[in-house]
């Protein structure tokens, strides 16, 4: 592999560069030490790149990056930053709406296998089809899609900001909500609208948080508070538990990434059982150090997110790769449905 920059040697005529393995599930062969870090550092001053980092990436890779975030706080950060190139530690449909937000950069994702279920659950010839049943429609897609499917959307929305985009359509318009079905389904319960047709996809990591074990770790821990992702399939168990009296209403909350980090500052309990991909826990316990913060479930770790390795990054610096494309025209439509999602007054703070 190529070995410019990356001068840093780790034995004897050995660059961390060549120490770099592409495998079929990433790249490896580079742990993250401090070294690591401060070569990292290193090559994105000498690029000009400022690096973002999901809440659900690696800890070695939050801790190195310029910014961590969720999906569309770390995009706006790419269109306001000075650098000329960002690099998107995140999946591809994340740094695909970095590069709608600022056509005129450089944006690169460490792995472009990084891919994602739920962005992949909806393609957009499946949209077309879906349109064509029901042309009078209003198209609210979650930003966990793709630049094509955004392009064919009227309006976007988070996690976060879901039910206030969904409350703005007139009444009487029906809606197609995609492509998350238990975001979808929290966003019916609570506005009650009936004309909202819903897209049967889901994040696998999200989908697998189940409600018996939301239910028996609620049954455990009778004192914690509980943080929910509207993408778990636990979510409306959650609120059934709420709802019967079985846990405290005041304890439960359906909360996006973003919306986590403000409750965790503000949480009165000594215990929080969070339902959602576990690189959350990372930031979460750097927000709230004092508060004992516990997977609902410890096994939802994204493959896809986990393959931003140490070794990815360093290839992604020193190499110029990958780089993501958008296509001018689609940038501009997709682009067009963030911005009126923005206009409505509340955008939330991602996924």
């Amino acid at each position: 592999m190529a070995t410019m920059g990356a001068k840093l040697a780790t034995a004897p005529g050995t660059t961390l560069m060549e120490q770099v393995i592409d495998g079929p599930a990433g790249f490896t062969g580079v742990e993250g030490t401090p070294e690591w870090a401060q070569e990292i550092k290193r090559l994105a001053r000498e690029r000009n790149a400022t690096i973002l980092a999901h809440n659900y990436q690696l800890p070695e890779i939050q801790d190195v990056a310029d910014h961590v975030g969720d999906s569309l706080a770390l995009s706006r950060i790419a269109a306001e930053a000075p650098e000329d190139t960002i690099v998107f530690c995140g999946v591809h449909f994340m740094a695909e709406t970095a590069k709608i937000l600022s056509p005129e950069k450089t944006v690169l994702i460490p792995d472009q296998r990084a891919g994602c279920s739920l962005a992949d659950s909806i393609t957009a010839d499946e949209l077309r089809a879906w349109k064509a049943e029901f042309p009078n429609a209003v198209v609210v897609s979650y930003v966990n899609t793709t630049a094509a499917v955004k392009a064919l959307t009227d309006i976007c929305c988070t996690s976060s900001n879901a039910v206030d985009v969904v409350a703005s359509i007139d009444p009487d318009r029906e809606v197609l909500f995609l492509p998350d079905q238990f975001l979808g389904a929290h966003v019916k319960r609570v506005t009650g609208r009936e004309n909202m047709q819903i897209w049967a996809g889901e994040c696998h990591v999200h989908a697998g948080i189940n409600g018996e074990e939301l239910q028996e770790q609620a049954r455990t821990h009778p004192n914690a508070e509980l943080f929910v992702h509207p993408e778990c399939g636990c979510a409306t168990s959650a609120l059934y538990l709420a709802g019967e009296g079985s846990f405290p209403a005041d304890r439960v909350h359906i909360l996006s990434t973003g919306g986590m980090i403000d409750a965790a500052k503000a949480a009165k309990s000594s215990q929080v059982l969070v339902a959602t991909e576990v690189g959350m826990l990372h930031q979460l316990r750097k927000a709230a150090p004092g508060i004992d913060f516990q997977a609902v479930n410890d096994r939802a770790s994204c493959t896809y997110m986990k393959m931003i390795t140490p070794a990815a990054l360093l290839r992604a610096l020193v190499e110029n790769r990958d780089e993501v494309h958008v296509d001018l025209e689609t940038a501009a439509l997709a682009r067009n449905s963030v911005q009126r999602m923005i206009e409505i007054g509340n955008s939330g703070g991602g996924e």
